[in-house]
């Protein structure tokens, strides 16, 4: 008789679900109301909010409010229909796209629906069954998942030590010998900004390493895209390396508050993307208010330099504050600012210290436990903005002074 499967996925929750009895609307999915912003409302109270990927404080400027409603007030939240393939293209789409390439230092580009999903797509269309993967181990879930798709192909792929570029080595000498068996090329795919650590992508030792290896490198600058660079085009401008990526994609999620993404390189390999990635040839083309209130942030970005130079002011702040108060907040050179909190702690100890972060001190982060980060490791994910004030970050060295000390004398066992 067949199980049912209902009954097996009830049973088995998966290991963040197995606690949603309790964790449900508290330590996940919590719900913040209110005006976007660095104070928002939790559960009745008003927070100090760390937790948004509004890098550049875009969400709430008022020419972009204006933007979002007269886009939606023009053209509605259905318009373009279908996909962009068969009606859903617009000039506006195509000039976005043309908007969006030449900032990042690219022939082309393509505007997707999604960030997720685009990702996994372009990795789909790009690697085929006898090309090898060859990526970054701390990749984020999407480009995990776009490997993934390329295995159940039968598709082959390394995982290197992250960003490190003996272990990358060592795998490109392994992929090499393999595409020569199976005549396929080599895709490195790594990330701008590694959204869990801070860290940033070696895309300058990683572009040295063409001069051996003969590989094409896709890369995912989601948190990069407006607050690394010169002028915010990513940590591609950061490195001086433009030309040297090949395929770059990029979200509206993190620096411009939006929905939506793309991927840019030639005109030729997007030209190709355009009739070849399915997540975008069977579903929806954004939709007209995202193209037009994303021109109005892009247009934003390029014209005030000084949102990101505010932006690393609080970055810079926080964590040389952090770093001089014994804190561990890994290797971040980017805006993500981990704190990570060592020890032998039980769930209850959790529980404990969020609850009085929340509850006492009014600061609202996200927490990572284990699967996402190693047994015995808390991790509070601070994300700065550049709406925080600098008293905001005083007030949250003073409060996670105190959480430390509790921590560290046994308090939270007992609360």
């Amino acid at each position: 008789m067949a199980a049912d499967i209902f009954e097996k996925v009830v049973k088995n929750m998966g290991p963040i679900g197995s606690h949603a009895h309790y964790s449900h609307h508290y330590y996940s999915f919590p719900k913040l109301s209110g005006e976007l912003g660095p104070y928002m409302t939790f559960n009745g109270k008003r927070m100090l909010n760390w937790s948004l990927n509004n890098y550049l404080g875009l969400a709430n400027h008022p020419e972009v409010r204006e933007a979002d409603a007269q886009a939606a007030a023009e053209y509605g939240l259905a318009y373009p229909m279908g996909a962009r393939m068969m009606t859903g293209n617009t000039d506006l789409h195509e000039e976005f796209e043309g908007q969006l390439a030449e900032f990042v230092g690219k022939e082309d580009a393509f505007l997707l629906n999604y960030g997720y999903q685009g990702f996994m797509s372009a990795i789909e269309a790009l690697v085929g069954i006898h090309d090898i993967i060859v990526y970054d181990a701390e990749s984020h879930a999407c480009l995990i998942d776009g490997v993934r798709l390329h295995r159940a192909k039968g598709g082959k792929s390394y995982t290197f030590k992250h960003n490190d570029m003996e272990s990358l080595e060592k795998n490109l000498i392994r992929a090499t010998k393999m595409a020569e068996e199976t005549g396929g090329g080599i895709m490195v795919i790594t990330e701008g900004v590694f959204g869990m650590s801070g860290a940033v992508g070696s895309l300058d030792k990683i572009v040295e390493l063409k001069k051996k290896y003969n590989f094409r490198l896709l890369v995912d600058d989601a948190h990069g895209f407006g607050t690394m660079g010169k002028t915010g085009a990513g940590v591609p401008e950061h490195f001086g390396v433009q030309k040297e990526v090949d395929v770059l994609f990029c979200t509206f999620a993190k620096s411009m508050a939006a929905i939506g993404a793309f991927v840019a390189s030639t005109k030729e390999v997007i030209m190709y993307l355009k009739y070849n990635m399915r997540s975008q040839t069977y579903a929806k083309a954004l939709p007209m208010p995202f193209v037009k209130a994303g021109m109005k942030r892009l247009e934003l970005i390029k014209k005030h330099p000084e949102y990101k130079d505010k932006l690393w002011e609080i970055v810079r702040a926080l964590q040389n504050g952090f770093r001089e108060r014994g804190f561990d907040i890994g290797v971040t050179t980017s805006p993500v600012t981990p704190v990570f909190l060592h020890g032998e702690y039980d769930l209850p100890v959790v529980t404990n210290l969020i609850r009085d972060l929340r509850e006492n001190m009014g600061i609202f982060c996200s927490i990572i436990v284990y699967p996402v980060v190693p047994k015995g490791v808390i991790l509070l994910r601070v994300i700065p903005t550049a709406a925080h004030k600098l008293e905001d970050v005083e007030y949250t060295m003073k409060h996670f002074e105190i959480v430390k000390e509790k921590l560290t004398t046994g308090q939270y066992k007992n609360a």
